[in-house]
């Protein structure tokens, strides 16, 4: 029997006939002297995560269990197929096994199977959650297994919070559960073993491969299985897509392996390697996995940001920060808006009060003359600070939410609630220069001052407009296409800023996205929690550090790339197309 991992170009092409009977080993049957373990069924009806919902589950906890030390945990979805210790995958005997020789360490399984809603009569029809649990592609049922299921096992037993202690497991829709739970929570899970995983179009999970290929790495290991029989179906093929983030997963580092047979979408050949695959991903077992470093051609988040690096807290306990401004010897500056207060990040770190009331100051930039200009929302006006606190109205009467400061004294703002894009021309006249978007966020001019973008935060793109002689804009184009989450077509695109080769950085809730010249998105660059990015610049004396604004923190990273001070035109050159 070969069920090793082949190359992609000697696979067995799709539709052949099944050939091979996959026999189980003797870890998946029982042996004489191995402890046993216990299974225990529950029932589970109190989600608020998906309200209404009922669900059984099975705990199984290994004789080799001790209170006192705790323990790793498993958590397998559908679980109703992983308990029989005569059907096909026989987790109790597995799980025995393995534990008793080393070959994994004590681990308790949570079993788990999708919810259902029941209906309310009896000639009605419940709601049957399993692909909207397991095929969306956001944090939603990650969530579940933090909030409410991994809580319900901890009451019963000591599990583990290292990450590197927590496996995910599944088939089909299950399997594509397990990976995306882990990847959009690495600080809960870091192993995953994907049978016959269902990456393809049911809900988004064909984006994947590229999302993989992105994003900057997760410290996560990854096993996948399928057979050159599996369904090709209106979402796509199983064969194809696993083949697909297998090579995406090698492509940006990942430890990863992919287990091929000739079934179809069954677990004929999954089952029988079910003991391989628990072997391989807790391997090594009390080393933590480690974050990929990338090793494809052109990956692109490598040349953005060390990956070696994360972000470093420089301030924390605000309300909500925004608009990071950098001043000319480097310093940045930032607002608090509920607090109405302006901060500045000195060239050593420390943080000290800058301005006490900015008038709900919001979106900040220097300009030219070493002046940092403001959107005063709470005051309904566009001012600037000097250095000493002076400040100067340059309108009024006007909402604002994040300003551009051209070189030639051109001032460009946004306006949300009335859809609108304004100009304060060198004269201090206010023009409306664009209406339409539905909500027009942050703004950004690109480094030769010939472009300006503008996100809007409802939507998955961000404008680029030609800037006129006179200051109005013209051939607006939806330009940039942003990534996003499957249950929402809004990015939550924010605050953004430019490097000196003419990407553009926006803030999103999926991070920090990346586009190049041709507005594509080539990188994803990890958020430093959980929260929602705002806003971001390049800071320090030579432009070299990416700042970002995220909820009540400020965080700052190496870069790779340097930023353009805003006050300066700058040659570009032509992008790769």
């Amino acid at each position: 029997m070969d069920h090793s991992r082949r190359s992609i170009l000697t696979m067995l092409p799709a539709g052949l006939a099944a050939q091979t009977v996959y026999k189980f080993t003797a870890d998946s049957e029982r042996q004489p002297n191995v402890p046993q373990g216990k299974v225990t069924k529950y029932q589970w009806a109190s989600s608020k995560l998906y309200p209404g919902t009922v669900r059984d589950y099975w705990i199984y906890v290994p004789a080799q269990y001790k209170a006192d030390k705790p323990a790793c945990l498993m958590i397998l979805q559908d679980g109703q197929s992983y308990f029989d210790e005569k059907g096909g995958i026989r987790l109790p005997v597995v799980f025995d096994n393995l534990i008793h020789k080393g070959e994994m360490p004590v681990t308790i399984a949570l079993m788990i199977t999708p919810g259902v809603m029941p209906p309310l009569k009896p000639e009605q029809t419940g709601r049957y959650n399993r692909s909207f649990e397991y095929d969306a592609v956001n944090d939603r049922y990650a969530r579940f297994l933090v909030e409410e299921m991994i809580p319900e096992v901890a009451k019963l037993y000591n599990i583990s919070k290292d990450p590197n202690d927590r496996a995910l497991g599944g088939q089909s829709s299950g399997g594509i559960a397990a990976f995306t739970a882990a990847w959009f929570r690495p600080d809960q899970f870091r192993r995953v073993v994907s049978f016959i995983g269902s990456y393809t179009n049911l809900r988004g999970g064909h984006n994947f491969p590229t999302m993989i290929r992105k994003a900057e790495p997760k410290p996560l290991r990854v096993w996948l299985q399928d057979g050159s029989n599996d369904q090709s179906i209106y979402a796509g093929s199983w064969f194809i897509s696993n083949q697909d983030m297998y090579a995406a997963l090698d492509y940006a580092g990942y430890e990863t392996t992919f287990v091929q047979g000739d079934e179809g979408h069954n677990m004929k050949h999954g089952g029988p390697v079910f003991p391989e695959a628990l072997k391989w991903v807790w391997k090594g077992h009390g080393t933590p996995i480690a974050k990929p470093q990338g090793k494809g051609q052109r990956f692109y988040v490598n040349e953005i940001v060390d990956l070696r690096s994360d972000w470093e807290l420089l301030s924390s306990g605000h309300r909500f920060t925004e608009g990071p401004a950098v001043a000319a010897d480097g310093t940045v500056y930032f607002t608090d808006v509920p607090e109405s207060k302006i901060w500045k990040i000195g060239l050593d770190n420390k943080v000290t009060l800058f301005k006490e009331n900015s008038g709900g100051a919001n979106g900040l930039m220097f300009g030219a003359d070493g002046r940092l200009y403001a959107c005063q929302n709470g005051e309904k006006r566009i001012v600037s600070f000097g250095l000493d606190g002076s400040t100067k109205v340059l309108a009024e009467g006007v909402t604002s939410n994040d300003l551009v400061v051209m070189a030639n004294g051109n001032i460009y703002f946004t306006d949300p609630p009335n859809k609108t894009v304004w100009l304060i021309d060198g004269q201090g006249a206010v023009r409306m220069v664009h209406q339409g978007l539905e909500f027009p966020n942050g703004l950004v001019a690109s480094p030769d001052q010939s472009l300006l973008m503008v996100c809007d935060s409802r939507s998955r793109w961000v404008t680029s407009f030609q800037i006129q002689p006179d200051g109005s804009l013209a051939n607006a184009q939806a330009f940039y296409h942003l990534e996003t989450l499957d249950e929402s077509s809004s990015t939550s695109a924010d605050g953004m800023t430019t490097d000196s080769e003419g990407h553009l950085y926006v803030t999103t809730r999926l991070g920090l996205q990346v586009c190049d010249q041709p507005g594509r998105v080539v990188a994803v660059v990890s958020k430093p929690h959980a929260g929602s990015l705002s806003n971001v610049v390049f800071g320090g004396p030579n432009l070299d550090w990416l700042y970002v604004t995220a909820g009540d923190r400020v965080y700052r990273r190496k870069a790779k790339r340097q930023g353009v001070w805003p006050w300066q035109v700058a040659k570009l050159a032509q992008p790769r197309l």
